[in-house]
């Protein structure tokens, strides 16, 4: 079987490439000459564990080639899907469909027989059927289908998900579109992942939806959290006494400063904006977007108050950059609101992330150190913020931070450090949702 990518890029990359694993014939179509150059080189434009590995693998078999030949890399395949960026349109919130649309009309001048046209990108309901309209006035004489199969890709688990999906949801509408799918996707059958079919549309909206209810957990524990500081509680066991009801889930219920990345930011205002152009606006999921938007900038007050209330001539060390652990996005991550600030208020920023460094530059102040490793962040500094929660930060001594840092504050954004050892070793230790001293 013959299927091809548009785009190369996080989405089209990682199917791309997970596709071609099952053993189907993948060419990736990429507009970019320096992210094309750089995949034909066998280096990835993202940091993805074993990615790289994955694509070689396939690139040395020869079911994964890239082109930046659309018409040459639609030819013969069965099924072309869409995964160029959707991000938020300036001004009103919106996802911005224009490379979806120059995509789709590209493709169907392209195509030379039947093929099922497949939106991956995230996008909002719809859409799918403007697709159809695209290709409809290009090429009135193709045979076509339209279908949605958004993607639930975990940054970090990319691979994981994909190969071991929760479920897999495809919007089509025709009995032939269904059976190139489910052709497509028939080595998941041979463990049983749940293959869900329904209307474009209804598939549209529930990728949107998965993200808003995830990004509302998160919102919601990290409200908790607040409250717990306020009277006393622990939000850790806060969060597994309501985790543990198999009703809501222990998932995304890790209080911190906040979500960010490619998805929640971008799909959770879209599908604000979606609603309200139908008449149905969605309450919850704006409290989400607003709380969420509060929360990243209160973080950079609540280091300043650690601090005895300024940080103007105040050496901190930062851990962490990117929106997550296992990934080198920078996209809305916490750290981009809490540096600006801090660094703004007059505090030098001595900063380590294992990936995401490059990626931070061009976002964060000129004026922001960055160093070799978590050690060489920390050493001579004040107070020391952690924001992101790689699992080498977790390995830190306390008593090597102890040596090496010249004053005592720890604001720990993520509840990775024990409180007790961290204050056995002399740290003003400040976490998120726990008491500042247990009883």
């Amino acid at each position: 079987m013959r299927i091809t990518m548009i785009g190369g890029g996080y989405v089209g990359l990682v199917s791309g490439a997970c596709f071609a694993e099952f053993g189907t014939e993948v060419t990736i179509v990429e507009a970019d000459p320096k992210r094309l150059s750089a995949l034909n080189e066998g280096r990835m434009p993202i940091y993805e564990p074993g990615l790289d590995k994955l694509v070689q693998e396939n690139v040395t078999a020869g079911r994964l080639r890239f082109t930046g030949d659309l018409a040459g890399g639609v030819a013969g395949a069965e099924a072309v899907f869409i995964a160029v960026g959707t991000p938020t349109r300036r001004g009103d919130g919106h996802a911005d469909l224009k490379y979806v649309y120059t995509a789709a009309e590209q493709v169907a001048k392209a195509l030379t027989g039947y093929a099922v046209i497949v939106t991956k990108s995230t996008v909002p309901v719809g859409t799918g059927r403007h697709v159809k309209q695209i290709v409809q006035t290009a090429r009135p004489d193709l045979e076509f289908d339209v279908a949605s199969n958004p993607e639930f890709l975990r940054e970090g688990n990319a691979i994981g998900d994909f190969m071991r999906p929760d479920r897999v949801v495809i919007g089509a509408e025709s009995d032939r579109a269904r059976e190139v799918l489910r052709r497509l996707y028939r080595p998941l059958y041979l463990i049983e992942a749940p293959i869900v079919f329904t209307s474009i549309e209804t598939a549209e909206l529930t990728k949107y939806a998965a993200n808003a209810f995830l990004a509302m957990k998160v919102t919601f524990i990290n409200e908790m959290a607040d409250l717990c500081e306020k009277v006393g509680a622990d939000v850790h066991d806060v969060s597994r006494g309501i985790g543990l009801d198999g009703r809501i889930g222990r998932k995304f219920l890790h209080p911190g400063p906040g979500y960010g990345g490619s998805c929640f930011p971008k799909d959770t205002l879209a599908l604000v904006r979606t609603a309200q152009d139908y008449g149905a606006p969605s309450r919850l999921v704006e409290a989400t977007v607003a709380v969420n938007d509060a929360r990243k900038s209160s973080m950079a007050m609540r280091v300043v108050a650690a601090c005895g209330g300024s940080v103007r001539g105040k050496t901190l060390g930062v851990l962490g950059l990117t929106f997550k652990p296992e990934t080198d996005d920078m996209r809305d991550s916490p750290s981009l609101s809490i540096i600006a600030r801090l660094a703004g208020d007059g505090a030098t920023i001595r900063a380590f992330d294992p990936e995401g460094m490059e990626q931070a530059k061009p976002l964060l102040p000129e004026n922001v150190e960055y160093c070799k490793d978590a050690l060489d962040a920390a050493a001579g500094a004040d107070a020391l913020v952690l924001i992101t929660e790689w699992n080498e930060f977790r390995a830190l001594a306390p008593s090597r931070l102890a040596e090496v840092m010249r004053g005592r504050v720890l604001v720990d954004l993520r509840n990775v450090y024990d409180p007790a050892a961290m204050r056995e070793a002399g740290f003003d230790y400040h976490g998120v949702g726990r008491p500042q001293r247990r009883a």
